[in-house]
């Protein structure tokens, strides 16, 4: 399915029937990186997976979009599919996402879900962290094939427990990625420091977190719970920064009685 919004075409997934929850995919990712959400949770919810522009099916940006550009287009969208107020669950960057977009427009999110979360790297990462991402990724985006460039990620995302044809699959998503797509993923998530707006948040807000993630450490969620108001923290044991594929159950199972609770 596709939608036009604020000039892109932007295109998306939907399933089911219910309380709305929009799905926001990590770098590197598309809607497919949350199959199992769409299915497993679609039999109460009404699951819609975008393709953030620059991504799978949705138009390119502008290279100069940055997270306040990307949220006004992920407004756009919720508004014309007509979800109100949608739980928003983010992965990664689409966790910062979600986090600008309550910035610009804290009357749109219902709850806020965020696995594997960031206040974005400037807010949630050392700086010498953050400017070897930034340096590397273009180096590598320049240097490497893209199925060899996605491989590079595979360290960070999985944990050696994962099956090995998840970890494929996986790779296949992430080798279609456009460079005009990634950069300025790659420059709004290494500017971005939201940390000011975390005390702010008046929705029930969870976050989800994989004890082993590598790429956002177990310290970033715990301050980011401690500086989000009555917020909750669940931790899954075992699995890495792609906890949504690597334990996709349990994963299931936390937002599920998360919403349920938030009502």
């Amino acid at each position: 399915m596709e939608v036009e919004v604020g000039g892109l075409r932007i295109a998306y997934e939907r399933r089911g029937s219910g309380p709305p929850l929009v799905l926001l995919h990590g770098g590197l990712g598309d809607r497919r990186d949350w199959e199992p959400q769409l299915d497993g949770l679609s039999d109460e919810l009404t699951v819609v997976a975008w393709d953030a522009p620059g991504c799978g099916g949705s138009d390119d940006p502008p290279p100069t979009f940055r997270f306040p550009d990307y949220a006004d287009v992920l407004a756009g969208f919720i508004e014309a599919l007509g979800l109100g107020r949608p739980h928003a669950l983010g992965l990664s960057w689409g966790s910062t996402l979600a986090l600008e977009l309550y910035r610009r427009r804290p009357d749109m999110p219902r709850t806020l879900i965020l696995a594997a979360g960031y206040a974005g790297w400037a807010g949630s990462l050392q700086p010498e962290v953050v400017r070897r991402r930034v340096t590397d990724t273009l180096a590598e985006l320049d240097t490497f094939a893209p199925q060899e460039y996605a491989r590079t990620w595979i360290p960070t995302l999985f944990t050696e427990r994962a099956p090995a044809e998840l970890v494929e699959r996986s790779l296949r998503v992430m080798a279609e990625f456009r460079p005009a797509g990634v950069r300025p993923m790659l420059h709004a998530m290494a500017e971005a420091d939201l940390r000011e707006v975390l005390p702010t948040i008046g929705v029930p807000t969870l976050l989800i977190h994989g004890e082993l993630d590598v790429r956002s450490p177990v310290t970033v969620a715990r301050e980011m719970h401690a500086s989000i108001p009555r917020s909750s923290l669940a931790m899954l044991p075992n699995v890495g920064h792609m906890c949504n594929l690597e334990t996709p159950d349990a994963f299931n199972a936390v937002v599920r009685e998360f919403l349920t609770r938030a009502g």
